[in-house]
């Protein structure tokens, strides 16, 4: 619930910034000067990239969880049972020893959502975010073309 109560905050704090970015740029247009109008239109492209961006997020998450609570209902989510470290993360040692696992159930039906999926929070909890994301978004497009 804290993840969800701070992402809420930060996507209101980006819309604030949002917002004043994109005045400041009509202001900078209003201007009868050449620079100032460049400087305003090059201001406008801001809030355009990070509206995209936190709408991709948002929907990256809802889609996610969605998905976390389908395998749960289903009883297929993967236990939680991996040591921690003080921070609350899992040692990555024994996330690593657990990862092949997750591979294999990939490579052998490499069509499964549910595979994928257990196979992105694997790389999550040996620490690689960026392969974690890109197979939660395989999970996500996989799932999506099955309805």
């Amino acid at each position: 619930m804290k993840g969800r109560i701070a992402a809420i905050v930060m996507s209101a704090l980006l819309v604030l910034y949002l917002v004043l970015v994109l005045q400041l740029a009509l202001r900078l247009i209003a201007v009868d000067n050449g620079i100032s109008m460049t400087l305003g239109i090059a201001l406008l492209v801001l809030p355009l990239i990070g509206a995209w961006a936190l709408v991709a997020e948002i929907l990256f998450g809802v889609r996610t969880q969605r998905l976390v609570r389908e395998l749960d209902a289903a009883g297929e989510l993967p236990v939680d049972s991996l040591p921690k470290r003080t921070s609350g993360r899992p040692e990555r040692a024994a996330a690593d020893a657990e990862f092949p696992r997750y591979k294999a159930d990939v490579e052998a039906d490499p069509g499964s959502w549910k595979a994928w999926f257990r196979l992105g929070l694997s790389y999550d909890a040996s620490g690689d975010r960026s392969r974690a994301r890109r197979s939660l978004r395989r999970a996500i497009a996989l799932e999506r073309s099955t309805r």
